[in-house]
């Protein structure tokens, strides 16, 4: 099913499309083990495009590409303010999960 929303066409044949396959639904199981939330999941699997995307298309280093998911998960934990991010709805202790699996 999740090759058929991802619009794989050629899973069968194509090893860059069972790669991602197999990226997004390890990735999606897991989240799913730790009982995240519909919103949160959705959150965690941004976290995964992003982070796939800055090693991609951006050829980010593996430091660089840590700095940046640190910065997308700035403020989770606090109360709302200016350096809060967009993950608020991550517990401090899930924020630490999702930084320990990425």
């Amino acid at each position: 099913k999740l090759g058929e929303f991802l619009n794989f066409k050629q899973l069968k044949t194509s090893l860059k499309e069972a790669i991602l396959l197999d990226y997004y639904t390890a990735g999606f199981w897991w989240a799913k083990e730790m009982n995240f939330s519909l919103i949160q999941l959705s959150g965690f699997m941004n976290l995964l495009i992003l982070m796939l995307e800055n090693l991609s298309d951006k050829h980010m280093t593996l430091g660089d590409n840590l700095k940046e998911l640190g910065r997308a998960m700035a403020g989770i934990g606090e109360t709302y303010s200016e350096g809060s991010g967009d993950l608020n709805f991550f517990s401090i202790e899930q924020a630490k999960a999702v930084i320990d699996y990425l």
